[in-house]
């Protein structure tokens, strides 16, 4: 019986799928045909479709494989002893890929696709919720740690999800520049959360806490 190398399978399929991305990236889902994925990774179409049914099982899978990638993020921004620690762990993972070339593309791509596929539209809001979660979590232990933020837990958390997909989104604007714009978003973060402009801490202000809404 002929064995199966799982090293190898993942090695081949990772390689698919960044074949796939970039096509994707330039010419969407239904610009972009089997054919054209298989000459992008220079395989066969028997070789693709050992590791992927349909191109749309393909578009899943450049999404699909970032769901647990997160939940491991977010369960270590969890575990960390101090939630603004937590938070800039969750930060740097999520905004690690802002640089990528594909990523107006593929977000593009993704948009077009959450509003004829249901299953994707799924995954994606599965995925999103496991981050808000993750977000609130650590906003409400710097509200418990005696944290002012700029608003209550879960709409700081909802506004710092929002920005970072905000970022993603604009990232095909002729002007973007990654690190200014993440840069400017850790500073927007900083403000929600109640930290001064170089993240540290903010000084509690002299007197009882505003009160929200």
């Amino acid at each position: 019986m002929r064995t199966v190398n799982s090293e190898e399978h993942a090695r081949k399929r990772a390689h698919i799928l960044r074949a796939a991305a970039g096509e994707f990236a330039a010419h969407g889902v239904d610009g972009t045909s089997t054919a054209r994925i298989c000459r992008a990774a220079g395989i066969g179409s028997g070789t693709l479709f050992h590791y992927f049914a349909t191109k749309r099982d393909i578009f899943h899978a450049l999404f699909g494989d970032d769901v647990p990638r997160n939940a491991e993020a977010c369960a270590r921004a969890l575990a960390a002893e101090r939630p603004d620690d937590g938070l800039d762990l969750l930060l740097d993972h999520l905004l690690a890929d802002l640089a990528d070339p594909l990523v107006p593309g593929l977000a593009a791509a993704a948009v077009f696709q959450a509003n004829r596929d249901e299953e994707f539209a799924r995954m994606v809001l599965t995925d999103s919720a496991q981050i808000r979660t993750a977000l609130t979590t650590l906003t409400t232990r710097l509200a418990a740690a005696g944290r002012q933020l700029a608003f209550p837990p879960e709409r700081a958390a909802g506004w710092i999800q929002s920005l970072i997909d905000g970022a993603y989104l604009t990232a095909g604007e002729p002007d973007f520049d990654p690190e200014a714009h993440a840069a400017e978003l850790r500073q927007i973060v900083a403000w929600l959360t109640g930290r001064d402009r170089y993240g540290a801490p903010a000084q509690p202000a002299d007197g009882p806490a505003p009160s929200h809404p």
